[in-house]
């Protein structure tokens, strides 16, 4: 079994749940990252992710798997959607298993916070106005590093670079 998925549609979360459920495990730690209704003072009608998903998967599991190393935890499973969300669905879910409580929380908080700085997935924001926008996208913040087979037909607003 995987343990850090992709998913163009919604995930059965309690199936991901029982694979964290071991009887050495005292703690159990999850996270999940909603669709909410309003960003920066817009109301949003949903969103819409994208993800280079070779990349995402390997360093998903990168991930996940340097978690197992570096805290002391039994188990971890995360899974991030792609595709066209509404509100209130679930975009991203992360669960730990551990002997103890705290290395389930650090542990959880590690994932999360690296799939969002690594992972290659990109946000779009479609607001009720009817307007939309890629938002928090870190690429943006270096120099543009469109490759030549790059075969994506949208650019990333004044990123001057693309994505797929």
């Amino acid at each position: 079994m995987s343990r850090f998925r992709m998913a163009s549609e919604p995930v059965d979360l309690n199936l991901l749940r029982e694979d964290l459920h071991l009887a050495e495990a005292g703690g159990f730690c999850t996270f999940e990252g909603w669709v909410r209704n309003r960003n920066d003072g817009r109301p949003v009608d949903g969103l819409e992710y994208e993800s280079y998903e070779a990349l995402a998967q390997l360093e998903g599991e990168r991930i996940v798997v340097e978690a197992l190393e570096r805290f002391e935890i039994s188990a971890a499973v995360a899974m991030h959607r792609t595709g066209s969300l509404k509100v209130g669905e679930v975009a991203v879910w992360i669960g730990v298993s551990a002997p103890h409580r705290d290395a389930a929380f650090r542990a959880c908080r590690y994932i999360i916070d690296e799939i969002k700085h690594r992972v290659p997935v990109w946000k779009k924001e479609h607001y009720l106005d009817g307007d939309a926008e890629w938002v928090a996208c870190h690429h943006c913040q270096t120099a543009p590093r469109a490759s030549e087979t790059d075969a994506h037909d949208h650019d990333h607003g004044q990123c001057g670079h693309h994505h797929h």
